[in-house]
């Protein structure tokens, strides 16, 4: 079936291939993609776009010496498959298998480490100096998506690399989506240059005509040296005027003319860009047809693209927000949403279907989304800015600036809080707690179940001041009734005892405190006595009434899905610091180490944050007090 993929254990393999065995390569690296991915999900649309561009960087470039710096690291598939991890990539996001991005300590051909987007640039620019100051002759090369091109570090980037004459190659490839389909005034620039008339009259009418031999590419060496007129009047004036050498647009997905460009383009010397339009899950019918549903579409047949569907057991926190948001926007005017890029993922969609005019998805660019909301609250306006929360680092400074120090009404909705699953280290939520408490004026909180979900989304509806931040876990709810319950405002500061105790106290924030309060009914029953258990729903401001209420207990336990330095854990220590009647204090959260790739389920019981461990540490704790 993989007559030349199974063949190929390196980039050297590549390289001995004649031009019309890259072509079937890339075909079978494409099916190769479509079976792992169809019983192990991964992001698959945009691999399958970028396999003729992997194919035609490793030919031309002497990799690993050659710096290939992706962004992000959703194109990055055919590179792992043809870096030695063919095999691996079976396992691909699984607890003992390869990471879903690049990544420095897995393979010498993964140059740095993603995750996020819109570094490539940056990243490679610091190869390509460190080249010539140590006088290297190798070569960097960062290759970005559009949809990455919209975060401001990539301008900043390359602004820098611009004026730095480093030997830079940037490779913008234009799929024309990132996530969701893309927007704003880059996506329509880099559109009319794909979609103008000049440049694909000479394409069409004369490039493909002149076929694949000496003609074409004499005409091309021509277009790409010479740098005519016509074709930077397609669009390449804008980072013409950054510095670069600009060169395109070409068909990203035609490996002769990638090939043959790449190799004319790497002994040039300077900043040089070459903007590429390729198709987001090409040569696979169904990914194409939907590109947004096949970025990332879960498992699925391979031969029919039929999706296999998750069955959920409860609602999702992200459909939750969703609907809750679209009733308090019905409720009122003032109520508007902002997204960096992830309207499907969080949910927001169902705003922007029912009140477009009142959504904004200003692509990856956290901070903007930050310091825009910040405006709109400053105007009136009742923002609710979601960011999955990984991605809210991005934002730290605008949410002090901007938001925390003019006490501004923002609510800020963290997806994604706590540990995430297969995609692991760089998406988990583990430092939102710990990183925003140190900030004064904010309130931190976290919904146990669906219900509080809504509930606290109503609080910050009717915010007066300062800014509320509410995290909360990527998947399933606890299949508690919502969707008829009536508002509640949930005062800030003002936890909730969930179950009378003695001797042990638990203090919990999120969905962990239903793993909690399982194993302290479970002690109860087994041995006629359990410990008291809360919930505190705010990290900031605490519960000073419960913290004193447990201050007669002997052993107080937090339970929280964040940091442990920082979290819950630390503000409980803090208040009881310095006190000679302080309880013993034991925390459970996640420690301070990285935690790998594997299934959330997985990832819980690691941290102890399951209910057997709990479990097993009360029976413990309870045989001491």
């Amino acid at each position: 079936m993989y007559e030349l993929l199974q063949t190929v254990n390196s980039p050297e393999d590549v390289r001995r291939m004649s031009g019309e065995e890259r072509v079937q390569l890339c075909a079978e690296i494409r099916q190769y993609m479509v079976e792992c991915c169809s019983v192990n999900p991964g992001h698959l649309g945009s691999s399958l776009g970028a396999v003729e561009l992997i194919v035609a960087l490793h030919t031309i470039y002497n990799t690993p010496a050659d710096k290939l710096v992706f962004d992000v690291g959703h194109q990055t598939y055919a590179h792992k498959i043809i870096t030695g991890r063919r095999e691996e990539f079976r396992k691909n996001r699984t607890r003992d298998g390869i990471s879903g991005f690049p990544k420095r300590d897995e393979s010498p051909y993964d140059a740095f480490g993603a995750g996020h987007s819109s570094t490539s640039i940056s990243a490679a620019l610091g190869f390509a100096e460190a080249a010539r100051l140590t006088g290297s002759k190798d070569k960097a090369v960062a290759i970005i998506g559009d949809g990455a091109l919209t975060g401001g570090l990539a301008w900043e980037g390359l602004n820098n690399a611009g004026s730095s004459k480093a030997d830079l190659l940037v490779i913008l490839n234009d799929n024309n989506i990132s996530i969701d389909e893309n927007i704003g005034g880059l996506h329509n620039y880099l559109l009319q240059v794909t979609t103008h008339p000049i440049y694909n009259r000479i394409k069409n009418k004369v490039w493909n005509r002149m076929g694949e031999g000496k003609a074409r590419a004499w005409v091309q060496d021509r277009v790409i040296d010479a740098k005519s007129n016509l074709v930077r009047s397609s669009g390449g004036a804008l980072f013409e005027s950054l510095g670069f050498r600009y060169f395109g647009p070409i068909d990203g997905n035609d490996l002769e003319q990638l090939t043959a460009t790449l190799k004319r383009l790497k002994n040039l010397s300077g900043p040089r860009l070459l903007h590429i339009h390729t198709r987001k899950g090409c040569g696979y019918a169904p990914a194409e047809a939907d590109p947004t549903t096949w970025h990332a579409p879960g498992r699925f047949d391979a031969i029919t693209g039929e999706r296999i569907k998750t069955v959920y057991t409860a609602d999702r926190y992200q459909d939750v927000f969703g609907e809750v948001l679209v009733d308090l926007a019905k409720q009122d005017p003032k109520v508007v949403g902002i997204t960096p890029a992830m309207a499907s993922g969080c949910g927001m969609n169902r705003l922007e279907a029912a009140f477009p005019d009142r959504f904004f998805d200003v692509g990856i660019e956290e901070g903007h989304a930050v310091t825009f909301a910040a405006g709109l609250a400053a105007a009136g306006m009742k923002p609710f800015c979601n960011i999955y929360s990984a991605f809210s680092q991005r934002a730290y400074d605008n949410i002090i600036h901007d938001v925390a120090l003019q006490g501004l009404p923002v609510v800020l909705c963290f997806d994604r809080a706590g540990l995430v699953g297969e995609d692991g280290a760089t998406h988990h939520g583990c430092y939102d707690m710990a990183a925003y408490r140190s900030i004064p004026g904010i309130a931190i909180a976290a919904p146990r179940n669906e219900l509080e979900l809504k509930n606290l989304l109503f609080t910050g509806a009717n915010l007066q001041s300062g800014p509320l931040i509410i995290r909360y876990p990527r998947g399933m709810g606890e299949g508690v009734a919502w969707r008829d319950a009536m508002y509640k405002s949930l005062p800030l500061g003002k936890g909730e005892k969930l179950m009378e105790g003695k001797g042990v106290a638990i203090l919990g924030i999120g969905p962990v405190v239903n793993r909690a309060l399982a194993a302290a009914t479970r002690h109860k029953t087994d041995f006629w006595t359990g410990p008291a258990v809360y919930d505190m729903r705010y990290v900031k401001p605490l519960d000073g009434g419960i913290l004193e209420e447990v201050s007669g207990f002997r052993a107080i336990v937090t339970v929280e899905d964040g940091s442990l330095k920082g979290g819950l854990f630390g503000a409980v220590c803090e208040y009881f610091a310095g006190r000679t009647d302080a309880p013993i204090i034991k925390g459970v959260g996640i420690p301070d180490r990285i935690i790998g790739q594997d299934t959330q389920k997985a990832q819980l019981a690691d941290c102890g944050l399951d209910e057997e461990s709990l479990y097993e540490l009360l029976v413990g704790m309870m045989k001491n007090v």
